[in-house]
């Protein structure tokens, strides 16, 4: 085990595996979390009351799954491709104008944007046609993601995106309290994702793998979405199955706490994603149009792909060979109510952590 496991054995936190009440314990790694503690991504799943569509809709979910790897078409993990780069800068970086190509209705976020990004000289948006850039100043605690960024000749663009203030008080969405002055309803329509989900939320970063720990929820993009409904944390959605069982976006689902992953045999990478899912859970937060699939951190700014190799993070494994011995057919969803529109709230006594 040349990747991810034996850097944890060299003193690194590793995340025993759990079963039953051991799975609430707390653990911290090197690499800082993002968002509250209380946080939708941060806060364990252990106890959370199940669905009562659970089975049904997590039948229809492994199904999917089961003939994806049939096809030899998923699961899957978006890293080079279809993720985003995640630059974390410095307070002495200078800041950059970006100019939105909206119409009108992007006013209140172009003029957040206005006070100029700390993009750093160089900087490439991930690779694939959602082109996410996201870029965090801890020192201001403030965290800018993009959808559709490029560099042109007269200086950075983009389609849409957000601005988050308070990054490390956040529940982890955004919110008309994400940046100040901001007016309903456009901050529950902030977000380079579909949701108003933050595309780094969710993507497991090349720190953590590096660590053996991902302490924190996972993000998970499926074929298809419920159409026209949602469910918390998602504030929004670009769903359009009208399937009985389908999974809403926002829909969060955990590992059987139960399950005692000490007795599969998995590999490295996929232990360390079952523990992220037993303790934390996983957010549909994307529709990917044709597989199921994680995210990891763009590499691009790293200048390589520290991913693949017989040294890489997946321990010279590809998705298709550690993905697939992923326990999903232990996955339950945790109790959730829909909506149809924003704000979309957790109900009195739901999700119960």
């Amino acid at each position: 085990m040349r990747g991810v496991l034996t850097r944890a054995a060299l003193g690194v936190v590793l995340l025993a595996s759990c079963a039953g009440a051991a799975c609430g314990a707390t653990s911290t790694t090197h690499t800082q979390r993002l968002f509250a503690p209380t946080s939708v991504w941060n806060a364990t799943v252990v106890h959370a009351t199940v669905d009562h569509s659970s089975k049904r809709r997590i039948h229809a979910f492994v199904t999917e799954v089961r003939r994806e790897i049939h096809s030899g078409t998923g699961p899957w993990i978006s890293d080079v491709e279809a993720s985003t780069p995640f630059y974390v800068v410095p307070r002495s970086r200078r800041r950059v104008f970006v100019k939105l190509d909206t119409g009108s209705w992007g006013a209140q976020l172009q003029h957040a944007l206005a006070r100029g990004v700390p993009i750093p000289r160089g900087a490439k948006a991930a690779a694939g046609p959602d082109e996410h850039l996201t870029v965090y100043q801890p020192s201001t605690d403030t965290l800018w993601e993009f959808w559709k960024a490029v560099h042109k000749r007269d200086g950075w663009h983009a389609s849409w995106g957000g601005v988050m203030e308070h990054v490390s008080s956040s529940p982890g969405y955004f919110t008309p309290s994400s940046y100040p002055g901001l007016k309903a309803p456009s901050g529950w329509n902030w977000g380079a994702s579909a949701t108003s989900l933050p595309v780094i939320a969710g993507t497991v970063r090349i720190s953590e793998l590096r660590a053996g720990v991902v302490p924190h929820a996972l993000a998970l993009a499926i074929p298809e979405a419920c159409a026209r409904v949602f469910t918390w944390p998602a504030q929004r959605t670009d769903g359009y199955s009208h399937a009985r069982n389908c999974l809403p976006e926002g829909a969060h689902l955990r590992l059987d706490p139960t399950l005692d992953l000490s007795k599969l045999d998995l590999p490295p990478v996929t232990r360390v994603l079952a523990e992220a899912a037993q303790r934390y859970g996983i957010i549909v937060r994307d529709v990917s149009h044709h597989s199921v699939g994680f995210y990891a951190e763009d590499p691009t700014r790293t200048g390589g792909n520290p991913y693949i190799g017989p040294h890489g993070l997946y321990d010279g494994l590809r998705p298709w060979s550690f993905l697939p011995q992923f326990p999903w057919a232990d996955l339950q969803l945790v109790q959730m109510h829909t909506c149809a529109s924003a704000p979309c709230l957790p109900k009195h006594g739901a999700h119960a952590l």
